[in-house]
């Protein structure tokens, strides 16, 4: 069976920005017990159990397109409820990326929730990273019960580098040691570079372990 062991249904928003995974997402959250609504309503993140920022693209797109939402976004991490931010939605949890300097584009700010950066690949290897890893857990936390040692499904070329090791929840290696989940001190803002909604079973414990926490909040 699909369904979450919650005792009662959570509510997800999940944020329309216009650079997210919306579709596969839906269906990932949905099998794992949420209801979800797709939103760019910030009336909406305040009414709902749970905020999920998705993402695929450029760090610069996705935080210049997010920007009316910034305010929004920050008061629900702030208040201490759960965002959880996906692939690119990770990255634009910290506070720069190197992206945009690369592309010539010059420095832009991130949500800056969990401080850090978010730096390009220099390995000997394939840029964009693509394909499964293996994932290292390297602290406690919810969102990755039972996963230890399961694989995820990748798609990137830049990885955070949060300013506090202990930020860091699990790893991947590919060529080097990067960070597959981090979260803030606090515990309620984290996020998977890896896609959860295209990494199967493991994935979909993932977002059962997100719906799981904000039923318990």
């Amino acid at each position: 069976m699909d369904e979450s062991p919650t005792d009662r249904e959570v509510s997800v928003a999940l944020v329309d920005y216009g650079l997210g995974n919306l579709r596969s997402a839906t269906r990932g959250l949905e099998r794992a017990g949420a209801s979800v609504e797709i939103t760019d309503d910030p009336a909406a993140f305040a009414a709902a159990d749970g905020v999920v920022l998705p993402g695929v693209g450029a760090f610069r797109e996705g935080m210049e397109n997010a920007g009316p939402l910034r305010e929004a976004l920050t008061d629900h991490a702030e208040a201490g409820r759960p965002l959880f931010g996906i692939c690119l939605g990770m990255q634009m949890l910290l506070t720069t990326s190197e992206e945009a300097d690369h592309e010539g584009e010059g420095e832009v700010t991130g949500l800056d929730l969990v401080p850090g950066t978010n730096v390009r690949f220099d390995v000997d290897r394939k840029v964009p990273h693509m394909g499964w890893n293996e994932l290292d857990v390297t602290r406690d936390h919810p969102i990755v019960d039972g996963v230890d040692g399961e694989h995820a499904y990748f798609v990137h070329s830049y990885y955070a580098e949060p300013d506090d090791p202990n930020a860091v929840v699990a790893t991947a290696d590919y060529g080097v040691d990067f960070p597959a989940v981090v979260a803030n001190e606090a515990g309620n803002v984290f996020g998977t570079q890896f896609h959860p909604e295209k990494s199967g079973e493991t994935g979909l414990k993932i977002l059962r372990n997100f719906v799981d926490y904000c039923a318990e909040q």
